[in-house]
């Protein structure tokens, strides 16, 4: 009886805790009070509107420098080269003399033409006193055949002594030769033949002594597409921008490593017809070069206005996306995200211009778009007034309204 009552009492305790459990599950469940929905957090974006002001669009294009003048020294007269008078490379004046040939053949040849003239003036000297003579007699019945004789006689010699006095200045002119002198200011090159060399001159087969090429002032060359020429004709038609054949347009230039283009020139010519090979047209500048650094050959960056002054929307570069061809922005619009496709230009002080897609009163994502979607809540961490607008001078800078 004992071991039945202390078998029993073990199934008593584990029926009273299940009971007690149930009880207790029953009173949770009944008491618990509805589970609410947390919100997920809207994403943070910078947002700022567009930068507004007048501007300048610089197109940019490769050009190369060359020289206004350029000049290969040939020697005039042959003769065997005596000697140079120039520093190889060094800066030349118009007039300096660089090269002498040996003078003392060319003015032997002065002296002979000098004498050969003396005789010619003697002759005429005499043809005029027969002549003279000649006339008294006619007077007095001497025969005509006489007085035309000594009047073709004396147009003979002075016929050659007009021939004597020719060769007497080419004689001149040839010993004149003899000193080879710089024809136009620049810098000169090395010398191509040294002294006691024998040097051809008078014809197409004469010897190359050095060459020449100015530096200051300096030109600029450089293609731009038939579809840029047009505009620019247009724009100057309508008053947008200068006239590109009448007017002396303003061009900006930047050398390999220059930061900024810190150097400025004038259009002065623009050449008369496309080339049909490459659809290209050439333009042509002059530029200031008063410190001498720049020198023909030479590439650099060149930019021409490609329209006139006008107000553009601008937005920071980093504020647009790619999607396939297409250029994107998000727009906050009453708090959601708005995807704009916009039309885009050059980048003018840091900014990139839009042409189309974004207003000027538009709050422009420009930190954050990568995490949201078009139509998606968002919150402005940040959103700044838009640039006070400015004025861009001719030069492309900007000033302050």
């Amino acid at each position: 009886m004992r071991m039945k009552l202390f078998l029993g009492r073990p199934r008593l305790a584990v029926t009273i805790l299940g009971a007690t459990a149930l009880a207790l599950y029953a009173f949770g469940l009944g008491g618990a009070r509805p589970t609410q929905t947390t919100e997920a957090p809207k994403p943070r974006v910078t947002a700022s509107k567009p930068t507004v002001k007048t501007i300048v669009e610089w197109d940019r294009y490769t050009g190369r420098f060359s020289a206004v003048e350029s000049v290969q020294l040939r020697a005039r007269v042959s003769g065997y080269l005596t000697d140079i008078h120039f520093t190889d490379g060094q800066l030349v004046k118009e007039g300096d003399l660089l090269f002498t040939i040996d003078r003392r053949p060319f003015e032997l040849a002065v002296s002979a033409a000098e004498a050969e003239r003396r005789v010619a003036e003697s002759a005429v000297a005499l043809a005029r006193q027969e002549l003279s003579r000649a006339q008294s007699l006619r007077k007095i019945g001497v025969a005509e055949e006489v007085y035309e004789q000594r009047l073709a006689a004396l147009r003979q010699a002075e016929a050659r002594l007009a021939a004597a006095g020719a060769a007497l200045d080419r004689a001149k002119l040839d010993l004149e030769f003899t000193n080879v002198r710089a024809p136009v200011a620049g810098r000169i090159d090395a010398h191509a033949v040294s002294v006691g060399n024998l040097v051809n001159g008078g014809d197409s087969n004469a010897t190359l002594l050095t060459d020449i090429v100015s530096l200051d002032p300096i030109r600029i060359t450089f293609d731009v597409d038939q579809e840029a020429y047009l505009r620019y004709m247009h724009g100057g038609s309508d008053g947008g921008r200068p006239s590109l054949r009448d007017a002396r347009n303003s061009v900006r230039i930047a050398l390999s490593g220059d930061a900024d283009f810190t150097r400025s020139g004038e259009l002065d010519f623009v050449a008369n017809q496309i080339d049909r090979d490459s659809a290209t047209i050439r333009l042509r500048a002059i530029v200031d070069n008063k410190d001498l650094s720049l020198v023909p050959g030479l590439f650099a960056r060149i930019e021409i206005a490609g329209t006139g002054a006008h107000r553009a929307v601008m937005i920071p570069d980093e504020a647009i996306s790619v999607d396939q061809a297409s250029h994107v922005v998000f727009v906050v619009d009453r708090g959601n995200a708005e995807r704009r496709t916009v039309t885009l230009g050059p980048i003018v002080d840091g900014l990139r211009v839009v042409r189309s897609g974004v207003g000027p009163d538009d709050l422009v994502v420009t930190s954050g778009s990568q995490n949201i979607r078009a139509g998606q809540a968002v919150a402005i961490l940040e959103a700044a007034p838009s640039a006070v607008s400015k004025r861009a001078d001719a030069g492309g800078r900007t000033l302050s309204q």
